[in-house]
């Protein structure tokens, strides 16, 4: 057995609680931060920019910035990129909305698919064996989610979006299942709570880290989609419990891939401590946002340069150029289902994950 923490209680408190806890607290003080629930230029380079985009890009330090890694899953590597370009050309080619709308979709799965991701780790990481209690972790993270996402879905159009106007499918007739599921998600938490208290009872294994990722998430999944209705709300309950806790994995990752291979790229950036891989990672989301802007939304000239009027691309090469500007997005999400499962970890993967067992690397 792990232990019931990843990275210690202190440090898992912090990462998944302390997340949490800074989006509740910015969403409560959201009137005096925000202008009607706009999101404002730093709340978008401090959120967006700064959690959103650049955890993004920490996925670059798993795999395309470590040789070793890129050798081993090479047609991986190559084949994810050209195919999610290939597909969002072909999209976007079809109807832009189209696109945004399979890319909105992707990212909710990847939002939703992260969560329950936390709670199999945290269950492995106890020993959980139990098949009632794996049904009832994955039927209560997935209500979590999947309660505000069809509430929202029922109450279109909202003060915030995904990532563009229209790319949520309006349907109307989904409010009837608004509140049967809601009492479906209440009853499931009841559920969870009542075998939890019953477990530590029966003096089963202690998972407190589990239950924290199951109670955030249902906390700050209900209040930036279901209890409030603003752009900030929405962006920092979503971001940062999302954004803040991968980041952490990837720093973690970085540090004991670094001792494994002290000469690479990636230790070269772990050695300059969690700034330097902050700053990388803000970096690579800065590159991509100014492209953006200055190729496509036009939204931000006092941030990027360039005039608001003066749109660079006509429809052919949007179709061609937008696609590629998502695949690191595109590219993130495909490879984040595949990167963190168990039975393909190495070493490096597995001692970022806490778990025991994990050869040390070669001195």
């Amino acid at each position: 057995m792990n232990g019931p923490w990843i990275w210690g209680a202190r440090v898992d408190v912090a990462v998944f609680g302390g997340s949490a806890a800074l989006a509740l607290v910015l969403a409560a003080l959201a009137p005096a931060l925000s202008d009607e629930g706009a999101l404002p230029l730093w709340g978008w380079i401090t959120f967006v920019l700064a959690v959103d985009v650049a955890h993004v890009h920490t996925t670059f330090f798993r795999t395309y910035f470590d040789r070793e890694e890129l050798r081993k899953r090479r047609a991986l590597y190559i084949a994810t990129p050209l195919t999610c370009w290939a597909a969002g050309a072909c999209l976007h080619a079809t109807s832009e909305r189209l696109f945004w709308r399979v890319l909105a979709y992707v990212a909710v799965l990847h939002f939703v698919r992260q969560q329950a991701g936390w709670v199999a780790i945290y269950r492995a990481r106890a020993g959980e064996r139990s098949q009632l209690g794996r049904v009832l972790d994955d039927a209560t993270i997935y209500a979590s989610t999947c309660f505000p996402l069809l509430y929202w879905h029922a109450h279109l159009p909202r003060a915030f979006r995904w990532f563009v106007e229209n790319d949520f499918v309006t349907l109307p007739w989904l409010a009837a299942l608004v509140v049967p599921a809601g009492i479906v998600w209440a009853a499931l938490l009841v559920a969870y709570a009542a075998r939890a208290a019953f477990v530590a009872w029966r003096g089963g294994p202690r998972n407190p880290g589990k239950h924290l990722v199951v109670a955030t998430t249902a906390l700050t999944w209900f209040s930036g989609i279901v209890a409030t209705n603003s752009d900030f709300q929405f962006t920092v309950t979503n971001v940062l419990v999302h954004g803040i806790p991968y980041m952490a994995l990837l720093w973690a990752y970085m540090r004991e891939r670094a001792r494994e291979a002290p000469a690479g790229l990636v230790a070269r950036i772990a050695t300059g401590g969690v700034l330097a891989f902050a700053a990388a990672a803000l970096a690579l989301a800065f590159v991509e946002e100014a492209l953006w802007d200055r190729l496509v939304w036009h939204d931000r000239p006092s941030l990027f340069g360039g005039m608001r009027e003066a749109p660079l691309l006509g429809p052919s090469a949007r179709a061609l150029v937008v696609p590629l500007l998502a695949l690191p997005q595109a590219t993130h999400y495909v490879l984040d289902a595949v990167l963190w499962r168990r039975k393909d970890t190495g070493p490096a993967q597995a001692r970022a994950l806490g778990f025991r067992g994990a050869p040390e690397p070669a001195a």
